[in-house]
């Protein structure tokens, strides 16, 4: 038991305290007087906040979700990030919002009543659920080819079923704003079912939510995307770099505008900021510069310092090979990617299907990021013998501006 002396020791404290971090969760406001009493309020960035916004993030956990939470974070923003698991999966995300400002409830992609309720009173919905390829589950098979598997998710499931019961909770529960994001791929009549998928999941959107904002986005890089890192880990994983010759021109000729994940993030943000300017509108976000996929392969390994074999491929053999690898459980090439990375991967809307004008970074202010002034912070890890083997042309730009880099040959 606390004795009387301690006690009135402990109560002079408190009154005479005075709180010294700005931005701690908890402060304590001054009275009158000019002293601190024992009445507590709410701290944090969210005490200073200019809104009270709630926000519900599908898909937070994956490459483009973490940083719109560590966005939103900042200022102060509430965030509701469903998991399909364990809440520890989710916890690095944790960090980015104040204390007692984030909710990682678990739901389930097919109960329709589990997203109702982890949505429940959020003002903005932001949707990035998306698969590269579609989940499966390998089978002991007992009989040849001793082989099989079960699909998990497919593609539809993924990108347009579970979309559109978002959007179907989201008019029910009369959410403010809905932003669903897709790819500048998407097209109901393209080859790959992934593209498909995604032209499917956007019109299923627009027909269950009143004015959706639909984001395009073209292919993203950043420190764990799926584009230069794929042909940094090829040149180790693979016997030879594949180049795809669809036939129509010179081998992976196949045209795309790379988009910094950083700038997607930062337009989702604007957008869910001022949701009431931009509701109903489509974007389409990609970068400043096309590549070829020649020369984004050739400019991966001028940062790497890696010199693998690439070999030029017929589209058909390639198909092939994606077939076969698709049935892995994480496949690092499918018939899909074949099909997307042999044809141009780039904006092609000028309006929408209601006949409005189709934005792009530049309605939100944001000048597109040059990938030469990113790609080096995370491949330089995949330089044999360590990081600081190369004494010339260390930086990439410094190469560029002597003319001696590849992509000054491109100019």
């Amino acid at each position: 038991m606390i004795s009387i002396r301690y006690a009135s020791r402990i109560q002079s404290t408190i009154s005479n305290s005075r709180t010294t971090r700005t931005f701690s969760s908890i402060i304590t406001r001054p009275t009158k007087n000019d002293t601190y009493g024992d009445t507590l309020e709410f701290g944090g960035r969210n005490s200073v906040a200019e809104n009270d916004l709630t926000v519900c993030v599908f898909g937070a956990s994956g490459f483009l979700g973490k940083y719109l939470c560590s966005d939103l974070g900042q200022v102060g923003v509430k965030g509701y990030l469903p998991n399909r698991g364990c809440e520890m999966e989710m916890r690095h995300l944790k960090p980015s919002f104040d204390l007692g400002r984030s909710w990682l409830p678990f739901y389930s992609p097919r109960d329709k009543d589990s997203i109702r309720q982890v949505i429940a009173d959020a003002d903005i919905v932001v949707n990035l659920i998306g698969k590269n390829y579609e989940t499966k589950v390998l089978n002991n098979a007992k009989s040849f080819p001793y082989f099989s598997y079960d699909v998990n998710y497919s593609f539809t499931e993924a990108h347009v079923t579970v979309p559109k019961m978002i959007a179907e909770c989201c008019t029910e529960l009369g959410t403010k704003g809905l932003i669903h994001v897709s790819s500048v791929a998407a097209d109901t009549s393209s080859p790959s079912a992934w593209a498909r998928s995604k032209a499917e999941g956007e019109k299923a959107v627009k027909e269950a939510y009143n004015n959706p904002v639909i984001l395009r986005s073209s292919q993203m890089f950043g420190p764990e995307d799926k584009l230069l890192n794929w042909y940094a880990i090829a040149a180790t994983a693979l016997p030879f770099v594949p180049m795809i010759d669809s036939g129509s021109g010179s081998a992976g000729d196949g045209l795309t505008k790379p988009v910094y994940m950083g700038d997607v993030s930062d337009a989702l943000f604007k957008i869910i900021m001022k949701y009431d300017k931009f509701e109903g509108c489509t974007f389409e976000v990609e970068g400043g510069e096309d590549f070829t996929h020649r020369e984004l392969c050739e400019f991966t390994y001028d940062v790497t310092g890696q010199r693998p074999r690439v070999v030029d491929v017929p589209k058909e053999v390639m198909e092939v090979v994606g077939r076969g690898m698709g049935m892995l459980p994480n496949p690092m090439i499918t018939e899909d990617m074949v099909e997307l990375w042999s044809r141009d991967y780039v904006a092609s809307l000028e309006v929408d299907e209601e006949g409005g004008d189709v934005l792009g970074l530049k309605n939100l202010d944001i000048e597109p990021t040059k990938i030469e002034k990113v790609a080096f912070s995370y491949l330089h890890r995949f330089r044999a013998g360590g990081h600081f083997i190369m004494s010339e042309g260390y930086h990439l730009g410094a190469a560029n501006e002597s003319g001696t880099g590849r992509l000054a040959k491109k100019e």
